[in-house]
């Protein structure tokens, strides 16, 4: 039998308490990296945690060196008829209170049984894949109103935001081709046409002088090398690759922006505010969630290079302005969106949810 919730008033400690996480999704990514730092942290916590994942040698290592032991199946395709036997074997041995199954192709395998079955959304997705639950979780709040128009029972949705590591005492580090301690504008990410980088270097021609740094990879590097070129900035965009260490980057740059057409969350977002950096980001959905333009970061309109321009700008020629943006910005990472007041989050459904 599923394990049952605390009466009203019990403390909740996480003793005891037991739950699996599935994860079928690729080698990175960040629904993926979020979802192993959850069950290192559970772990750490006291919770007994069953990390089940799709074969992954790197996953796995991860994971045990956090502390956590995974469970590792194939979660291939229609064909694949030993995952959902075994899945199930092991949850009935394991006998966890809730089964959580991130993104669709663990929801798809995930079987009911003495257990709450809840599945984990970080965008909007077909919500075929998740019938068999009788909860779903979405890390923004737009995403539980979007579900909750999609039919399912409020009282059944369930916001529980992401946790970033805390960059706060990360070392600065410049990248090659930036003098150290030269001011830089940042933008991270997949080199991909939702993360818009063409627009933030279209919006360099109206931002004097200071040098952008693109970290990341992707099928549009040749496309915006080109247009840097065109734009007449190519002199000063700089596009490294991935970032061996994007957390000293976010430390060391003056501005980090996140021009996204497409923004389900914004981890990014939360990791400028871990490291006290002013953020200008383009008014996606998960941005517009995270920030109150002008209080904690500056907003935009999504494809608009030249009020992009005009956000960074308003930060790089008023540092007061940058300063307490910046400030408030750590505040609400230390009230929101760092580990602690995550993990209670968490902890609290995984220990009243109802079945």
């Amino acid at each position: 039998m599923t394990q049952p919730a605390p009466a009203p008033g019990t403390p909740l400690t996480p003793g005891g308490l037991k739950v699996a996480h599935l994860m079928a999704g690729s080698a990175a990514g960040g629904a993926e990296l979020f979802f192993e730092r959850l069950c290192i942290e559970q772990t750490r916590s006291g919770l007994d945690v069953l990390p089940v994942i799709r074969h992954s040698v790197a996953r796995a290592r991860r994971l045990r060196d956090g502390g956590a032991t995974p469970l590792q199946l194939p979660f291939g395709g229609l064909l694949d008829l030993r995952t959902g036997p075994a899945l199930r074997r092991a949850l009935r041995t394991f006998a966890p209170r809730v089964a959580v199954a991130w993104m669709n192709r663990a929801a798809r395998f995930a079987p009911q049984g003495d257990w709450i079955l809840a599945g984990r959304l970080g965008g909007f997705y077909d919500l075929s894949y998740y019938r068999r639950c009788s909860h779903l979780i979405g890390n923004t709040r737009g995403l539980v109103r979007w579900m909750a128009r999609q039919g399912w029972d409020r009282s059944r949705l369930h916001y529980l935001p992401n946790f970033a590591t805390d960059l706060g005492q990360v070392a600065p580090v410049w990248p090659a081709g930036v003098p150290v301690g030269t001011p830089f504008l940042l933008a991270l990410g997949r080199l991909h046409r939702n993360k818009a980088f063409d627009v933030l270097i279209g919006a360099m021609r109206h931002v004097p002088s200071i040098p952008l740094v693109i970290a990341g990879e992707g099928p549009e590097r040749a496309a915006l090398e080109d247009m840097a070129r065109r734009e007449g900035v190519a002199g000063r965009v700089i596009m490294p690759g991935w970032a061996d260490s994007p957390g000293g980057l976010i430390r060391a740059c003056s501005v980090l922006v996140c021009p996204s057409r497409h923004e389900p969350l914004g981890n990014v977002v939360i990791e400028g505010f871990s490291a006290t950096k002013p953020v200008v980001a383009a008014a996606a959905d998960g941005p517009a969630e995270l920030i109150r333009t002008g209080e904690n970061g500056i907003l935009v309109p999504v494809e608009n290079a030249n009020a992009l321009a005009a956000g960074i700008n308003e930060i790089l020629e008023n540092p007061a302005l940058a300063q307490s943006i910046a400030a408030a910005g750590r505040q609400d990472y230390d009230s929101t969106f760092a580990a602690p007041p995550v993990l209670a989050a968490w902890h609290n459904f995984l220990a009243t949810v109802e079945g």
